[in-house]
């Protein structure tokens, strides 16, 4: 069965959409450490992070760090943090999140936006790509 990030990529959920090219896809996380937490994802469904091929986990990275850039430059924040736990969702994902303080790291507390909000950090992030 297709994990919740398949369906966000064929469009059969709706996301605020960052990037995307033909291999990878980037998306605001729906429940944010931060506001302009943003999850990298491979078009290609795989569960494991070092389960991916080489070229594929290389060009995640690399599509992170493009996106990571734009997040700088739009959201203020001390630096972007990359984190990949991946246990909520078989589908390999980047966590990129604006980092505050360490607590914006810990999965504990999480921003409420409106969609107006989520439309407008979407907009502002893709402004700088």
């Amino acid at each position: 069965m297709a994990s919740i990030f398949t369906k966000i990529i064929k469009g059969e959920i709706p996301c605020y959409k960052i990037a995307e090219t033909d291999r990878f896809f980037a998306f605001l996380d729906i429940n944010p450490n931060s506001k302009g937490h943003t999850l990298c994802v491979p078009k290609k469904e795989v569960d494991k992070i070092f389960d991916l091929d080489e070229e594929t986990y290389n060009g995640l990275m690399s599509f992170s760090r493009y996106v990571a850039k734009a997040i700088e430059k739009a959201i203020p924040c001390k630096r972007v943090g990359i984190t990949v736990i991946g246990l909520e969702v078989p589908h390999t994902h980047v966590h990129l999140i604006p980092l505050h303080s360490m607590e914006d790291a810990q999965f504990i507390s999480k921003k409420k936006l409106t969609s107006v909000e989520f439309q407008d950090v979407a907009n502002a992030i893709k402004a700088h790509l």
